[in-house]
């Protein structure tokens, strides 16, 4: 068992210590808890485990305790879905995923056919980061619901930051080559387009998911082209072996992410992060927040050493289901489906909407980048995320419109 497997069993150990083995409410996670992204899947669950265990010491849902129960799926469509027929099997109706679109958009299909065959034992599926934008457009589902910015608010924030550095006049731009990967590069390229059209897109690439072990090539591309500037919704090992190569390289220019946050890319950087690496999300820790919510910073650090607060949007997704139990004051999944639907929630860095019209959640955005000097630093080092000037993106302004033409029940 690798050391993810077992910090992913602890965090289950740690739960059912809290008296979940009564649990009415189940829920499944699956996502890579092994193997090169073991560390991305593993530092989503045990922010789920901490938010559950929150849950349940505070009511449960209903009154009714929680299980959360991990599965490993080797980021793997056809490994998700022997997994989801085992989650479903075990009694659970809820479903946890995020770690590749194209692992979500296998469990959206598998949700679809089970409820359409299943009446009375529907499942919903709550996704916390595949953000391809099909998922809330052209290939939305009832049973589905997003509590990442997708991939075109992400970019939106990405571009509006990059139009106004009068420094940056080539762009590059690397992916990982399946469905979320080129939704980036389409973003990118439409965007930019629109907004600065005297930017230049120097390079447009993908490259195959989690198999290149040494980046040193595309960053010798990246430099050979003549870049200000690199693009990328790299994630996971692909994020942190890009940085490693970048760093390695010498190449010191800014590289807009969307997970420049993944566990391991600024301890690889060190110092050559600070004003280099950036990243898009929907918080930062060293924003100014209530005592509470630091309270909860430190008890998932104390709790789980090897990993960052990271997955905030874990913690909403979990507010967000217990205030759509008690709204239905059911905990059946078609109810807290219906529930759910136009929901808003107040979260540590602000409100949280669920937008009823697609199920893609509505938060604000913050653009930040890696310095020292922070309350909260990152990954053991004595570095973290700060926010940049005119960073904050509010979430009127990183909403997109939804071609979404919802079937419900």
């Amino acid at each position: 068992m690798t050391l993810f497997a077992k910090a992913a069993m602890a965090a289950f150990v740690g739960l059912a210590a809290h008296g979940v083995a009564q649990a009415d409410v189940k829920v499944a996670f699956i996502d890579p808890l092994s193997g090169p992204f073991g560390p991305s899947g593993t530092g989503a669950y045990t922010s789920y485990v901490l938010a559950f265990e929150h849950l349940n010491a505070n009511g449960g849902m209903n009154g009714e305790k929680v299980e959360l129960t991990g599965y490993d799926n080797k980021v793997s469509p056809k490994e998700s879905l022997v997994q989801l027929q085992k989650a479903i099997d075990s009694g659970a109706r809820f479903i946890i995923q995020g770690n590749g679109s194209s692992v979500a958009a296998a469990i959206i299909d598998a949700v679809n056919k089970h409820n359409e065959r299943n009446p009375g034992d529907e499942v919903v599926f709550l996704n916390y980061a595949a953000v391809t934008p099909a998922f809330t457009n052209e290939a939305c589902s009832f049973w589905h619901f997003r509590f990442d910015a997708h991939a075109d608010m992400k970019m939106n924030a990405i571009t509006d930051w990059l139009i106004k550095r009068d420094d940056i006049k080539k762009v590059y731009l690397i992916g990982q080559d399946y469905v979320f990967g080129k939704a980036v590069a389409e973003a990118a390229v439409k965007q930019l387009g629109e907004k600065k059209e005297s930017v230049e897109i120097v390079g447009n690439e993908l490259h195959p998911l989690g198999k290149v072990k040494d980046f040193t090539p595309y960053i010798q591309k990246i430099q050979a082209s003549g870049a200000d500037a690199v693009i990328t919704g790299n994630w996971g090992q692909d994020m942190v072996l890009l940085v490693k190569a970048a760093g390695d390289s010498g190449l010191k220019i800014p590289f807009l992410t969307f997970y420049g946050g993944s566990l391991g890319a600024v301890s690889t950087l060190g110092d050559a992060a600070i004003g280099t690496l950036y990243q898009v999300s929907e918080g930062i820790t060293n924003l100014e927040a209530s005592d509470a919510q630091y309270a909860l910073i430190e008890e998932y650090k104390e709790r789980f050493p090897e990993y960052d607060y990271y997955y905030h949007r874990a913690f909403e997704a979990v507010d967000m289901l217990k205030a759509a139990s008690e709204k239905a004051g059911s905990n059946d999944p078609v109810a807290i489906a219906k529930a759910l639907e136009g929901l808003t929630v107040e979260g540590a860095y602000g409100p949280v909407t669920m937008r009823a019209s697609d199920h893609q959640a509505q938060q604000n955005l913050y653009v930040s980048t890696v310095a020292k000097d922070v309350k909260y630093t990152v990954d053991n080092t004595d570095k973290g995320w700060k926010l940049v000037e005119n960073g904050k993106i509010d979430a009127a302004a990183a909403e997109e419109p939804t071609t979404c033409e919802m079937v419900r029940p």
